[in-house]
């Protein structure tokens, strides 16, 4: 074993090195994530955005965001390995190894005359009848004379020069990294040392493990409660209007946390009589209905009445306490939305397929609470089905303003983008009486609202034709393009007091049956993920039709150049049903603009499973089986039931509604009998 100076030397190296393992992987993450967080950082900045103040921090502000635990904790251990790294360095200094040659002055190999006359000079320099220094008479007694007897005797020169030390080949050494005092067991120290084994190789994972499980077992990997799933996954129905959505989402575990104040009692009354028109309640009965209202929970009173008052824009008014509650509701609601999505898209049929109506309505209500707009706003009017919402979402526009303009040419806000810059300018300085900078603002709103178009392909991959019981292949690329050139960007929403990024989620639906076949979220904010995410599935996919590497390499390149270029790619499979015709919808939604929902028929036929399971075989000597895929005629007009907002339409006119103002599926064909997939894309 070693000696203990030399154990006492290496334990601030060993607590250096088991603090630096994990702190300097999880710095360059912290360092990592903040410098894509300023990557991120494309925000609108209109007037509205400016004085909202969301993007703009002030000094303390930015102290504050950096002054947290975690960072706290890493700046004091970062301080401390700066200490040991000092004192290991010092350490370094002191202990050194036993070079004779070097103490007494000389070069190796020196002749014994040139070593007799160095240990003489410095003899007259530090021995004790010379030098009374205590320090001296040290380290003549423990270097210079061992130094001189280590290389005048013939056996210790020649071990030295053979083994590099004087008593000759020494062994295998073995020593503990810990302060001396710890493994001097006889002292009273053994206890200290027991209890700091049991402390840090016990106690400290256990209580780790501990709050570990407490917390995971309570939330979700992304940070929701497991009550407020499983509220929301009993609460789901397939039949959930979108004005019905609102007393789902209050249902959250996380809102019945937030404090019931009687202080709060009349501040609330007199929020219930200002927003109460959007509570979805019967007005001819309206003392029935506001004792019922209030008969609720306080939290989800509370709840509800606050998210109206963001929505109707009257926070303004709001007390500091309630004003707080209302940022902390605002906080949870991207989380509680986005597990809510799941809620509904999640297999409920037995074919496996999630619900299509209650998702639409709780991407509307993501919409609202991020533009601040009220739901009540999305009644169809002027031949818009969300009415006069997409409006509201631009800067300086109300009500008044939006009569005036669409009393002109302009009927709606899609009427609105296809006006070029120079157009809408002009309708806003002389109908709506707008000043310059105002109209600049809109301006660079509408350069921010993103335009989407959307290419779908659905297959069987190797195969002809969709049979009962296929694993079929959905491919959507999702291309993004805005009026200024970027990607990925945050949406306008000055009334939103936090960072919001905009998410689409891809729908493959069937409006008949109410049912979603296929779902997936798609972001264009970070594109290094996308690019490794194109690159994974064209791989998979290259391999199930069995490519050539050379193919496979060109496809991947091909779907990075897309993804570089502004697409995305949505790829997954979904089980074939039952033998049939299909009208399908492929529904683009994104969760942050009003306006800006995409939706492409898609037209799928599903043939019956032959009886020896072959594909296109002969069944019982009979003729070869149609191809999966329905071939398109020109002249043919099929009405669709769409499912839409029930803000733009009633339920009788659902029923006759048709898929006007956007294409039909392109059909793709090889020979006399259509082609094995079926695509669908937009025409602008």
């Amino acid at each position: 074993m070693a000696d203990s100076e030399e154990n006492n030397a290496l334990f601030p190296i060993f607590i250096l090195s088991m603090i630096a393992i994990p702190l300097v992987p999880y710095t360059v993450l912290k360092l990592f994530r903040a410098a894509s967080k300023k990557t991120k950082s494309i925000h609108c900045d209109c007037s509205d955005c400016a004085r909202s103040g969301k993007y703009h921090k002030s000094i303390f502000k930015r102290i504050a965001n950096a002054s947290t635990c975690s960072n706290f904790t890493l700046v004091l251990l970062w301080i401390v390995v700066g200490i040991l790294v000092y004192y290991i360095k010092n350490i370094s200094r002191e202990v050194q190894v036993f070079e004779p040659f070097s103490i007494l002055g000389l070069e190796p190999g020196a002749k014994e005359s040139e070593i007799k006359k160095a240990y003489r000079k410095l003899s007259i320099q530090y021995h004790p009848d010379k030098n009374p220094d205590p320090a001296a008479h040290k380290y003549f007694i423990e270097s210079i004379s061992k130094a001189y007897q280590a290389l005048t005797d013939p056996i210790s020169r020649e071990n030295f020069e053979k083994y590099g030390h004087p008593d000759g080949r020494q062994g295998f050494q073995m020593g503990i990294a810990l302060p001396q005092f710890l493994l001097n067991i006889d002292s009273a120290s053994s206890g200290v040392l027991l209890i700091g084994i049991v402390g840090v190789c016990i106690l400290l994972p256990l209580v780790m493990a501990v709050i570990y499980l407490s917390r995971s077992s309570k939330y979700t990997g992304n940070y929701v409660k497991n009550d407020t799933l499983g509220a929301y996954f009993h609460l789901m129905k397939p039949s959930l209007a979108p004005s019905k959505i609102m007393e789902v989402f209050i249902k959250a575990a996380e809102f019945f946390e937030i404090p019931v104040r009687r202080t709060d009692d009349e501040p609330l009354h007199k929020l219930f009589m200002t927003v109460r028109s959007e509570l979805n309640l019967d007005l001819k009965n309206i003392k029935k209905e506001q004792a019922k209202f209030l008969k609720q929970h306080p939290s989800l009173v509370k709840t509800e009445l606050l998210i109206q008052a963001h929505l109707t824009r009257e926070t303004t008014s709001l007390s500091p306490d309630l004003e707080r509650d209302c940022k902390k509701i605002l906080e949870f609601a991207p989380r509680l939305l986005e597990e809510l999505i799941k809620m509904a898209i999640i297999p409920r049929t037995s074919k496996g397929q999630g619900w299509l109506r209650p998702t639409i309505g709780v991407v509307e209500l993501s919409q609202c609470i991020v533009q601040a707009i009220p739901l009540s706003a999305r009644k169809a009017a002027g031949g818009s089905a969300d009415g006069i919402a997409p409006f509201l979402q631009l800067p300086h526009f109300n009500e008044d303003i939006i009569k005036k303009i669409t009393r002109k040419k302009v009927r709606n806000f899609q009427d609105f983008q296809e006006m070029n810059v120079q157009e809408r300018a002009e309708l806003l300085t002389q109908v709506a009486e707008m000043s310059l900078p105002e109209v600049q603002d809109v301006e660079k709103v509408m350069e921010l609202i993103p335009s989407v178009t959307v290419d779908v392909t659905c297959c069987t991959e190797g195969e002809e034709g969709v049979q009962e019981g296929d694993i079929v292949t959905v491919q959507a690329w999702i291309t993004l393009k805005r009026s200024n050139g970027l990607i990925g960007a945050l949406p306008h929403s000055p009334r939103y007091p936090f960072h919001k990024e905009e998410n689409f989620w891809f729908l493959l639906a069937d409006p008949n049956t109410n049912t979603v076949w296929f779902s997936q979220k798609v972001s264009f904010m970070d594109e290094v993920a996308a690019v490794s995410t194109a690159s994974t599935a064209i791989e998979e996919r290259m391999e199930v039709l069995a490519a050539n590497p050379r193919e496979t390499s060109a496809a991947i390149k091909e779907a990075v150049q897309r993804v570089k270029s502004g697409s995305r790619l949505a790829m997954g499979k979904f089980l074939a049903t039952a033998e049939g015709n299909y009208n399908l919808m492929c529904y683009l939604l994104c969760d942050s603009w009003i306006g800006c929902d995409k939706k492409v028929p898609l037209k799928l036929k599903v043939l019956r499973r032959t009886r020896a399971g072959t594909r296109g075989g002969l069944i019982d000597g009979g003729a070869v089986p149609e191809d999966g895929i329905e071939e398109e005629e020109e002249s043919e007009e099929e009405e669709e039931e769409d499912i839409d907002s029930e803000y733009s339409e009633d339920e009788d006119e659902k029923q006759k509604s048709k898929g006007k103002g956007y294409s039909k599926g392109k059909v793709n064909g090889k020979g006399k009998e259509s082609g094995s997939e079926t695509s669908g894309s937009d025409e602008e």
